[in-house]
C-alpha cells in the first residue's frame, strides 16, 4: 500500500518555514522516495508570510499542489487560523504555543503544542525554533524520523552555514523529545 503525506509549514519570513521544508524534503529524498517542496512567500521577506508545502510519496507524485493537508506545523497565529481547518480529518497539527494562544477545537485532529520559540531561546539560538516543530512533528506522524532529519541537516547545509549543524540536530532532538512527552499523556 503506497503512502502519500502532504504537510504545509508556514509562518513570518525570517521563522525557517522553507527551511523545515527542505529539510523534510532532503530526508526523505536520502530515504528513497518521491517529493516535491514548493515555496509561497508573501510580498516582504523578513516579517511577511512565508510557507511551503511538502509532499513525500512512496510513488510518483501526480500533482505537487496541497488542499487538504495530512499534516500542518504553524509557527504564528495568521498560519492557525488558514491552516488548521484545513487539515484533513485524522491528520496532525503542530502549533508553536510561543506565539501561538489558540488551541484546535477539531477532535478529528492530533494537535502537538510546542513552545519553540522559548526552547529555542533557552538553546541560545531564537533561529532554531523551526527545527524543534519539525524534530515534534517527525515524531508525531513517523514520515521520517528525527535521525534521518538530523542526517539531513548535516548532509545538505551548505558547507558556510556548517557550523549551525550541531544546534539544528539538537533542536530537532529536543522537539522530539517535548512531542513524545506529549503524545504520551494523549495515550494515556
Amino acid at each position: 500500500m503506497s503512502t502519500t503525506t502532504e504537510v504545509i509549514i508556514s509562518g513570518f519570513g525570517g521563522q525557517g518555514a522553507l527551511f523545515a521544508g527542505q529539510v523534510l524534503a532532503y530526508a526523505a529524498l536520502d530515504t528513497g522516495r518521491y517529493v516535491t517542496w514548493i515555496p509561497s512567500y508573501g510580498p516582504e521577506m523578513r516579517g511577511g508570510t512565508a510557507r511551503c508545502t511538502v509532499v513525500v510519496s512512496d510513488e510518483e507524485i501526480g500533482s505537487p499542489i496541497v488542499r487538504r493537508p495530512s499534516s500542518a506545523i504553524v509557527l504564528n497565529i495568521p498560519s492557525m487560523e488558514s491552516f488548521e481547518p484545513a487539515v484533513a480529518p485524522g491528520g496532525v497539527l503542530v502549533v508553536n504555543s510561543s506565539l501561538v494562544d489558540l488551541t484546535s477545537q477539531r477532535d478529528d485532529l492530533t494537535a502537538v503544542y510546542v513552545d519553540a520559540t522559548e526552547l529555542a531561546t533557552e538553546m541560545g539560538n531564537a533561529r532554531v525554533g523551526n527545527m524543534i516543530l519539525l524534530g515534534a512533528w517527525a515524531v508525531a506522524t513517523g514520515v521520517v524520523t528525527v535521525e534521518q532529519l538530523t542526517q539531513a541537516v548535516a548532509d545538505h547545509l551548505p558547507s558556510e552555514r556548517q557550523r549551525l549543524v550541531p544546534i539544528n540536530q539538537q533542536a530537532l532532538r529536543r522537539g522530539a523529545e517535548v512531542a513524545r512527552a506529549q503524545l504520551k499523556v494523549l495515550a494515556a
